[in-house]
């Protein structure tokens, strides 16, 4: 009877496949060949190793052999493949990127892998294997605006640098409006979820209003100051701004991280700021409401109680998102920002300069 061959690991060994078997980062076939490895370390047969895994007897055999002759590296790489190699995929690659990302077909916005074959008159395996390898995607799509925003890496230097370095005795708040949100009602209740199927919802709704979220966000323990009106004129911008003056420590002074619409710089909204020195606006760039941590929120509170929701009223509506706001604010967790300014900067300075030249074409 075979005795497969047993495996000592060095601690440098040891701390790479523990890393590997983890799959944070790592495909799942070296994940899998990592876990074998260790499993055999510890003296696991490849029988009990196969069936804990749920692969061949064979695959754990050849990985382990792999291991003890050529140690990590044998398990790096895939095996040598054999076979005729695929010629005509070669020279027909070049044309098939070319057409993919330099033309469009005639009749629509965007190639599939069958028309694209049909034109070139190739088999449409050949165009999804050369996509695939290539890392092409012709029917997905990203939006995307590059600012237009004359001080943009100035705006950019003064709101980066409020997260990564605020001032001492002072607070960072992002604020905004959520405008519209939806009081809707389904005309027929869902489904419930159940094993096997998801849970339903009808694609037809009854609109019963909107209200307007004001909220903003204190960076450093991550707590929401919200509240709901029925619009979202400097009027309302400004009864905002008394509330964050109310439910913030007097002795503080306030840096509000804001976005460029004209309601945040009306005549009157600048008169109140005047009177009320600690409060301090850092406007975002233009286009750039990405820049503005409490967008993030906005977009968690809408995942996670207003997409999927039932209101039958504006007053169901409210009461739905306060309720969000109250249970966040009994475990608040702050949202941390990472991106130095310098990484941005240079990443809108390639992206301004592809669309210059795109637009000049």
């Amino acid at each position: 009877m075979r005795v497969a061959q047993p495996i000592e690991l060095t601690e440098s060994e040891i701390k790479t496949l523990s890393s590997w078997s983890r799959g944070r980062r790592t495909p799942t076939r070296s994940m899998k060949r990592a876990k074998i490895v260790l499993m055999a370390a510890q003296g696991e047969p490849n029988k009990t190793i196969a069936e804990l895994l749920g692969i061949d007897p064979r695959q754990v055999s050849r990985w382990r052999r792999r291991f003890v002759h050529k140690r990590l590296a044998g398990i790096e790489k895939d095996l040598p493949r054999g076979g005729r190699k695929a010629t005509k995929r070669e020279q027909m690659a070049p044309m098939i990127i070319e057409r993919t990302t330099q033309a469009k077909p005639s009749h629509a916005t965007h190639w599939s892998v069958r028309t694209l074959a049909d034109t070139l008159g190739i088999d449409k395996s050949m165009v999804q294997r050369v996509w695939h390898a290539s890392g092409l995607k012709p029917h997905l799509a990203k939006t995307f605006k590059v600012s237009r925003d004359k001080k943009f890496v100035e705006k950019v230097i003064d709101v980066v640098g409020l997260y990564l370095n605020p001032p001492e005795h002072a607070l960072v708040l992002c604020a905004d409006e959520k405008t519209s949100v939806q009081a809707l009602d389904r005309t027929q209740p869902g489904l419930p979820l159940v094993k096997g199927r998801l849970g339903t919802m009808t694609h037809d709704y009854k609109r019963n209003g909107t209200t307007t979220l004001f909220a903003a966000l204190e960076m450093t323990e991550g707590s929401i100051i919200g509240t709901c009106m029925d619009r979202h004129r400097h009027q309302e911008w400004i009864k905002f701004l008394k509330l964050i003056d109310h439910q913030t420590p007097p002795e503080l002074d306030l840096h509000l991280i804001v976005d460029n619409y004209s309601t945040h710089k009306h005549p009157k909204v600048k008169a109140w700021l005047k009177r009320h020195p600690r409060f301090h606006l850092h406007f975002v760039p233009t286009s750039s409401s990405w820049l503005n941590m409490v967008e993030r929120w906005f977009r968690d509170l809408t995942d996670k109680q207003i997409r999927r929701g039932v209101f039958k009223s504006i007053a169901d509506l409210i009461a739905a998102i306060q309720a969000y706001i109250h249970r966040h604010n009994q475990n608040p967790k702050p949202l941390v920002w990472t991106a130095k300014a310098e990484d941005i900067i240079a990443k809108y300075r390639r992206a301004k300069a592809v669309l210059d030249k795109v637009q000049t074409a």
